[in-house]
C-alpha cells in the first residue's frame, strides 16, 4: 500500500480516510496522527503559504537560522520521499514514524545510513563521516581540533569497516550500529510515543 502524500487533507470525509490511511501504515494512532497534523499545520503556517514545508522552511525550524547545514540538507532530502523539493503531511508522518521509540531499529539504522551516505553512493566514506562531524559541531557551536576530528572517524572506520575497503557497505552499518546501539540515539524522538498527552490541546 504506497503512502498517503497530499497537501490537504480535505473535508471531515477526506480528512477521516487519510488519517485512518496513515495510522494503518505507521506504529501512530488516530489520536497521534490527528496531533502530527495540528503540529505540522503550526510549523507550514510559520513557513509557508503552501501547507508543505520547504528546504529553507525546514532548515529554519531546525536550526533558527539561515545557515546551510549539510545534515539539514540530508535530513530534508530523505523526508522528501517523492523529490518534489516540498515535504507534505503523509511525508511528514513516514518520516517521524521511524524516529518512533517503538519503530525498528534497521529502520533507523537504513535511515542514518542514507544520511551519512551524503553521496549517495550506496557507501559511507570517511570523508562524508568528516563532513557531518564537522557540520553538526559548527551547529552546537563546539570545537574540536582536526586531529581529534580524523582519530574519530579513523577509529570508527577501523571497527565497521571489516572488509577494509576504505568504505562502509550498509551490511557493516547495520553490524556497527548493533554493536554499538548508542550510534542510533538521535534516531529516536521519545515524545512521539505519547503525543496525546504532550500536545493536550491539539485534540480539543
Amino acid at each position: 500500500m504506497g503512502c498517503v502524500c497530499s497537501k490537504h487533507l480535505g473535508g471531515k470525509r477526506t480528512r477521516h480516510e487519510n488519517i485512518s490511511l496513515l495510522t494503518s501504515q505507521t506504529i501512530f494512532s488516530d489520536a497521534e496522527v490527528e496531533v502530527l497534523h495540528e503540529l505540522f499545520t503550526k510549523l507550514t503556517s510559520c513557513v509557508s503559504s503552501d501547507n508543505v514545508i520547504t528546504k529553507e522552511g525546514f532548515q529554519f525550524i531546525l536550526t533558527n537560522t539561515k545557515r546551510r547545514s549539510l545534515s539539514t540538507e540530508r535530513m530534508f532530502g530523505l523526508f522528501d520521499m517523492r523529490n518534489d523539493e516540498a515535504i507534505d503531511f503523509g511525508e511528514f508522518v513516514h518520516s517521524l514514524n521511524i524516529f518512533h521509540p517503538n519503530s525498528a531499529q534497521r529502520e533507523k539504522a537504513l535511515f542514518a545510513f542514507r544520511l551519512y551516505d551524503t553521496r549517495q553512493t550506496g557507501f559511507i566514506e570517511p570523508e562524508e563521516v568528516k563532513e557531518m562531524i564537522i557540520d553538526v559541531l559548527e551547529e552546537s557551536e563546539l570545537m574540536l581540533t582536526e586531529s581529534i576530528i580524523d582519530s574519530i572517524v579513523s577509529k570508527t572506520f577501523e571497527e565497521a569497516d571489516r572488509k577494509k575497503d576504505g568504505k562502509i557497505d550498509l551490511e557493516e552499518w547495520e553490524n556497527f550500529v548493533a554493536r554499538h546501539p548508542l550510534t542510533l540515539k538521535n534516531m529516536t524522538i521519545p515524545f512521539l510515543k505519547d503525543l496525546p498527552r504532550t500536545f493536550p490541546s491539539y485534540l480539543q
